[in-house]
Parts: structure tokens; sequence; C-alpha cells
């Protein structure tokens, strides 16, 4: 299906916010996953890896990034690069949360610090 409309997007909710798929392999048959992500003011995502490249993009709010070991603040406009096997964490910002964002291949796969691998989140899927 080339065009997916808004209607079609998938909402998923996490204790940090809510991730919006725009196209996935469930979700239009593309190749890559593309999601927006809201975050809750002041949360953050546990720490974790991937087994594929993350690219993020925010939009909105601020926030700050651990990603191998250095610590990054990001605004609008800013995009970061996340590299496979990189453990990462994304914090909100205290005021206003953030909006981003991220595209990975599709079936990329979450990591657990212990090297569980999680399995595919329902936004890449």
């Amino acid at each position: 299906m080339p065009v997916i409309r808004h209607a079609q997007c998938r909402r998923s909710e996490t204790p940090a916010g809510v991730m919006t798929t725009f196209a996935s392999p469930t979700l239009g048959g593309a190749a890559r996953a593309v999601w927006r992500v809201e975050a809750t003011p002041a949360t953050s995502g546990p720490l974790h890896d991937f087994d594929a490249e993350q690219v993020w993009t925010f939009l909105g709010g601020t926030a700050t990034v651990e990603l191998g070991g250095e610590t990054f603040t990001v605004a609008p406009g800013d995009t970061v690069v996340m590299p496979p096997s990189t453990p990462r964490r994304v914090t909100a910002g205290a005021g206003e949360g953030f909006t981003a964002v991220v595209t990975a291949p599709a079936g990329a796969r979450a990591v657990l610090p212990d090297g569980t691998v999680h399995g595919v989140p329902p936004w890449i899927a």
C-alpha cells in the first residue's frame, strides 16, 4: 500500500510516552519503520540497545540522550544517529517532554543490558 492514511497509524503506549507508527512491515509493508515518539515530561526509557541503527530527529521539547557512554542534550532540529550495539537511554526534559520522529530497519530488535533479546517493539513490527 503506497499511501498510509493518518487514521491507519498505530498507537502504542509505554510508561514513558506514546509511539505512533506511520509505516512498518505490518503497516504498509515498508522495509523501514517510521514512528513518532511523544515522551512524557521527566521520564526515561530503560537502558537498552538495538541490533540495528536508529535515527532520531527531535521536533519539540528537550531531552538528554545517553549513548555509548556519552551524554548529549538535544533540542528541536537536532538529529541523533544511534549505531547498533550501543547502549542508549533517552530522558525527556522536565518541563515539556519531547517529540521526535524515529526510523529503523523493519524488525529491529531491542536488547537488554544483560544481553537478553527483548524482541521487536510493536511500533517497529
